[in-house]
C-alpha cells in the first residue's frame, strides 16, 4: 500500500476518534437537561424525517421496539408527533414539532458556542481550513449509499 493511502488511513482513523471523543465531551457538557440518545434521535428525525419508526430504528441500529419507545418519549415531551403514513396504513410517520425543533437548535447552538471558546484560546485556528473541513465533512455525508452507510 503506498504510503499515502496508508496516511489517509491513519489520518481518517484519527479523525474518526477526535469526533467520537468531540460528541461525548459535548454531551457530558450538555446532556444534563436533555439525554444523548434523545438529542441523537431528534437529530435523526431532523435529518430523515418525516420518518417511520422502523426507519429510525434502522438509522439507529436499535430495535424497532427500542426506538418506537424513544419516540413516544418525544411526543409524550411534546417534541415529535406521529402521523399517519399516507404510503402504508400500518405504520406512521415522525416529525419534529416547533418545540422539538427549537430544543434540538438550541443544543446545537450550544454545542457550538463550546466548542467556538475552545477554538477562540487557540489563536493558529485557520477560519478558512476548519469551514473547508465542515464542507468536507458535509460533502462525505451527503456521498452515502443507498442504505445510509458511509
Amino acid at each position: 500500500m503506498p504510503q499515502l493511502d496508508r496516511d489517509l488511513e491513519s489520518l481518517s482513523s484519527d479523525l474518526v476518534i477526535a469526533a467520537g471523543r468531540l460528541v461525548r465531551a459535548l454531551s457530558r457538557r450538555t446532556g444534563a437537561d436533555v439525554p444523548a440518545a434523545t438529542l441523537r434521535l431528534m437529530a435523526q428525525v431532523d435529518e430523515l424525517g418525516p420518518v417511520t419508526v422502523g426507519a429510525l430504528a434502522a438509522a439507529d441500529r436499535c430495535s424497532q421496539p427500542t426506538a418506537s419507545a424513544a419516540v413516544q418519549a418525544l411526543v409524550d415531551r411534546g417534541w415529535a408527533v406521529k402521523r399517519p403514513n399516507p404510503a402504508d396504513a400500518r405504520s406512521t410517520l415522525v416529525e419534529l414539532t416547533d418545540e422539538g425543533a427549537a430544543a434540538l437548535a438550541g443544543t446545537r447552538r450550544r454545542n457550538g458556542e463550546i466548542v467556538a471558546a475552545r477554538l477562540r484560546r487557540h489563536p493558529e485556528v485557520d477560519l478558512e481550513a476548519l469551514a473547508s473541513a465542515v464542507a468536507l465533512f458535509d460533502h462525505l455525508l451527503q456521498d452515502t449509499e443507498p442504505e445510509g452507510n458511509l
